[in-house]
């Protein structure tokens, strides 16, 4: 067994096809396909699904992923060891809800690459449970995770709590609402509603997995009340367009609101009985040698960056 046959099988399923792969690994993809050949003859076992669209690994092959992407970062250790002092280097894999990717990733991201320049981040991004399942699967290096507070962080990963997000529910301007809240700047008073009034009307969200629909579901759940979603759409903006022409109720953070070109003509709820907010994880498993520094910089930039007023 040889490195080169693990790297060729690990890179197979991260890229899901033997042609991107062996683009990735500048190989023939005969070359490719011998190497990985190679590593199920020395196991004795099938490690991929030959006959599905993408490749995936077979039930042995998941183990062995995970165990072949142990033993790279071991080899890339050790080489860290032989060339001390030298900078961390290879792949630094990130894992991000949307809301992160759009609005509080720019400045880690430079911090990260003026102190490592020979780092290649990797940054994907997905709703925090899949993130999560990825993170305990060494498919990504870290991930941040927004959960509800309720909601723990598994044992078996390194858990920081890097923020808390609050999140406002948000209607068209239009629409005529009791006003029992504080009085604003303005003067007057805000929208409150109680949980049985958000749950006569419809709502805009996200698709299942987003943390602020999750916490939404759980609270007109644990009260029997009714949850209807009228449209699912991708984006804050766009959700935040229908929400402004009344096709429903919607959730975002207050610095998406803030951002908005609609903002004029939305306003935004109180609802005293939901408790919207969502606290932001960054988590990970044990990290090879070369990547405890970054970590630590992605930590601290995460948490200076959601800090930020205009970010929450």
């Amino acid at each position: 067994m040889n490195t080169r046959d693990l790297q060729a099988f690990v890179e197979v399923i991260d890229s899901g096809s033997m042609v991107r792969a062996a683009q990735k690994l500048h190989v023939t993809q005969p070359g490719l396909t011998r190497r990985v050949q190679n590593l199920e003859t020395t196991l004795g076992v099938a490690l991929l699904d030959r006959q599905s669209k993408p490749m995936k690994p077979t039930g042995a092959g998941k183990e062995v992923y995970a165990l072949a992407r142990a033993v790279l970062r071991s080899v890339d250790d050790l080489l860290a060891v032989a060339a001390p002092g030298s900078e961390p280097a290879g792949e630094l894999k990130i894992g991000v809800p949307p809301f992160l990717s759009e609005l509080a990733l720019e400045q880690p991201i430079d911090r990260l690459r003026a102190a490592f320049p020979r780092l290649t981040l990797r940054v994907t991004a997905a709703w925090s449970p899949a993130l999560l399942e990825r993170a305990l699967r060494a498919e990504v290096d870290a991930a941040v995770i927004m959960a509800p507070a309720a909601a723990a962080m598994p044992e078996t990963v390194t858990a920081t709590l890097l923020a808390v997000q609050p999140t406002v529910i948000v209607a068209p301007r239009s629409m005529q609402l009791p006003r029992k809240g504080r009085r604003g700047q303005s003067g007057q008073s805000a929208p409150c509603l109680t949980l049985a009034e958000l749950a006569q009307h419809p709502w805009v969200l996200n698709q299942d997995g987003c943390g602020m629909r999750s916490a939404l579901g759980r609270a007109l759940g644990a009260a029997s009340l009714r949850f209807e979603v009228a449209v699912e759409a991708f984006g804050s903006e766009l959700q935040l367009s229908l929400v402004a022409r009344g096709v429903g109720l919607g959730i975002v953070t207050p610095s998406q609101l803030a951002a908005s070109a609609h903002k004029d003509a939305l306003q935004a709820i109180e609802a005293p009985e939901f408790s919207g907010g969502l606290n932001v994880w960054l988590v990970h498993g044990t990290l090879p040698g070369r990547l405890v520094r970054p970590m630590a910089l992605l930590r601290d930039a995460l948490m200076d960056v959601l800090a930020q007023p205009d970010r929450r």
